[in-house]
């Protein structure tokens, strides 16, 4: 008996290194390619698009969005303030980072998104909102995202919808600051304040007047 089992234990350990082995080989091959199996494969998404208070709604209650945060980006100063923002010293802009998941929602339906949303024609400027942290702006985080919105701008552009040039950025992305918590979903924690501005702001009158109800 104590010689079967020996053989028993003898097998069950070879059984064990081969799998070890295969299981490695598998593992190395999946680093060769760049395939993390534990990965997410959720993606980001970064615009500009005037007051960040009225990016956030639409975009959060878009299928495939899993956050948003509003913040700055694009300037030249580390950890800014709303207060050096807004004053247009710090060459940031109000900017929305979305994250999203890429099997449920793409990104030419962010673009799309984006667009219906601004005015693509105002220099430094949005609506009621002057100024260069109010340019709008697509910031790419790599070269494809770049690609699809080269080719969204120029589409854009050919379709004669906008009797004015179309103006939006396309640049690389930068550091992302998160704006102060306050600015979080603005139009849930201060509906009150969010919606006198955003009825005042001149967004919907113009959205209205470009695209039709169903914007499309």
């Amino acid at each position: 008996m104590r010689l079967f089992e020996s053989i028993i234990v003898a097998l069950t350990l070879l059984t064990t290194i081969a799998c070890a082995l295969i299981l490695g080989v598998a593992s190395a091959s999946d680093s060769e390619y760049g395939v993390d199996m534990n990965s997410t494969q959720l993606q980001k998404a970064t615009f500009a698009g005037g007051c960040f208070w009225c990016m956030q709604p639409f975009f959060d209650h878009t299928k495939g969005v899993i956050s948003t945060v509003v913040g700055y980006t694009g300037g030249h100063t580390a950890n800014p303030s709303y207060e050096e923002v807004s004053s247009g010293e710090s060459g940031h802009a109000e900017s929305i980072e979305i994250t999203y998941d890429p099997a449920q929602v793409s990104y030419e339906k962010l673009l799309d998104l984006f667009w219906h949303n601004i005015d693509p024609t105002s220099v430094n400027s949005e609506f009621v909102d002057e100024g260069t942290q109010y340019r709008s702006a697509i910031f790419y985080h790599n070269e494809e995202e770049k690609r699809i919105a080269e080719k969204s701008k120029a589409e854009l552009a050919a379709s004669g919808r906008f009797d004015k040039p179309i103006v939006t950025e396309i640049v690389p992305a930068t550091t992302f600051y998160p704006a102060e918590e306050y600015h979080q979903k603005y139009y849930e924690k201060s509906r009150d304040n969010y919606n006198n501005y955003h009825d005042h702001s001149g967004r919907e009158k113009f959205i209205e007047e470009h695209w039709d109800k169903n914007n499309e």
